[in-house]
């Protein structure tokens, strides 16, 4: 099996990573920080607000199974994307609304997924969601991976 990834940051990375864990295709997930300028950043450094890093989930799935227009659904469905720097209570650069391409396909769709929503005019502020190339992924530590799993919480949901 052929398989792609995906790297999406939406707020707090355990409520991403169980939504995008529920989908038939997604092979894996793991959590992590993307996009800032420190070298392995740990959580408490990423949470100091110095590190210019994201809370991000790298999705590997099956595109025989789900494609990447399916996984932007569960991305735009599962946040609100014109939160600048928050979700909810969670407030900080890290938990800004990104969608990190991997392939300039990732890009064409992302940026048509968007345009699409802003055309549509379901949401009464501006999407700030960046989209990015997808910068080094660094893997957040053991005890954040499938927490929600970890500790029988069924969800979070923001919207």
């Amino acid at each position: 099996m052929a398989t792609e990834k995906a790297t999406f940051g939406a707020g707090c990375f355990w409520h991403v990573e169980a939504a995008f864990r529920q989908v038939p295709g997604v092979v894996a997930t793991q959590v992590g920080f993307a996009g800032g300028t420190t070298t392995d950043p740990s959580y408490r450094d990423v949470c100091g607000h110095t590190t210019g890093h994201a809370e991000v989930v790298e999705v590997e799935f099956d595109p025989q199974q789900v494609s990447y227009e399916q996984l932007l659904n569960v991305f735009w469905e599962n946040h609100d994307p014109t939160q600048l720097n928050r979700q909810g209570p969670d407030v900080g650069d890290q938990y800004r609304s990104v969608i990190f391409y991997h392939t300039p396909q990732q890009q064409a769709t992302a940026l048509a997924s968007k345009a699409h929503l802003e055309a549509a005019h379901i949401y009464t502020k501006p999407i700030v969601t960046q989209i990015a190339p997808t910068p080094t992924f660094y893997r957040a530590e053991e005890y954040h991976q499938r927490y929600y799993e970890k500790h029988g919480i069924a969800s979070c949901r923001i919207g």
